[in-house]
């Protein structure tokens, strides 16, 4: 059987290094990317440049759209030509070359305003002593709060990928993303709820690109099985039967 064609963008990021390690071997893989990455088919191209990308989308089956400018703090005209008008650009070179499906990076701080209740600031900052034995996980069909513009863009990416699902025959999955770090571990506070680990950030994907042709678009949330997590893993393990392996419980 011909394995799928998968472009990543912006494979030299630490979750694109990840995704061509664990599963080059399943697929037939490129990147679109700025710069090259050795023993990788790359067309190096901007993703804010529309003609300039259009040929690494054809006869791809799905895209992983990775790229993005990530700091919460980067200043709006980066937010905009890279995770506003690059992602515009990614669904429409994916619409136009026939694409099957695209696995969009959105992100956790697409509803991290929601911090600012409780107890989901308690359990954030590891104030576990103010957190009830019990609380209600933030779910796919929790409106969304954004954290900073960074926040704002990804739920502009969630929004772009219903409207081309609406108007196309694309598939999109949106993946609200859980930290995800070098150094593949928890290293903050913070992390306690939220990280996730490189296996199962592609462990997630790989589902996602296995998914069945009939699902075209959905919201889900993508981290580890954390103890003091306030997002909600359930729709992802019945939908996808994704089931994360590890915990960053396992580092306390």
């Amino acid at each position: 059987m011909t394995p799928k064609k998968v472009l990543v963008t912006g494979m030299s990021g630490v979750i694109g290094t990840a995704v061509h390690r664990e599963l080059h071997d399943r697929y037939d893989m490129s990147a679109l990317n700025r710069r090259d990455i050795p023993g990788v088919a790359c067309h190096r191209a901007d993703i804010a440049e529309l003609d300039a990308i259009l040929p690494a989308f054809e006869d791809i089956h799905t895209v992983v759209h990775l790229a993005a400018v990530v700091p919460e703090a980067s200043p709006w005209e980066e937010v905009l030509r890279y995770n506003v008008i690059g992602t515009y650009n990614v669904f429409e070179a994916s619409r136009r070359a026939g694409v099957k499906r695209i696995i969009y990076a959105s992100s956790g701080s697409a509803i991290a305003g929601w911090e600012q209740e409780m107890p989901y600031g308690a359990l954030v900052e590891g104030r576990y002593d103010e957190v009830p034995e019990t609380w209600d996980k933030l779910t796919h069909k929790t409106p969304p709060w954004p954290k900073a513009l960074y926040g704002c863009s990804k739920v502009w990416g969630e929004a772009l990928a219903r409207h081309f699902t609406d108007t196309s025959g694309l598939s999109v999955l949106c993946l609200r993303m859980g930290r995800v770090i070098p150094e593949d571990r928890p290293t903050e506070t913070r992390h306690a709820s939220v990280w996730c680990s490189r296996r199962d950030i592609v462990g997630i994907i790989e589902k996602c690109i296995e998914a069945p042709k009939d699902l075209k678009f959905d919201i889900f949330y993508a981290l580890s099985n954390n103890r003091w997590s306030y997002r909600d893993l359930e729709h992802a393990r019945e939908v996808l039967g994704f089931v994360p392996q590890d915990s960053a419980d396992d580092f306390t």
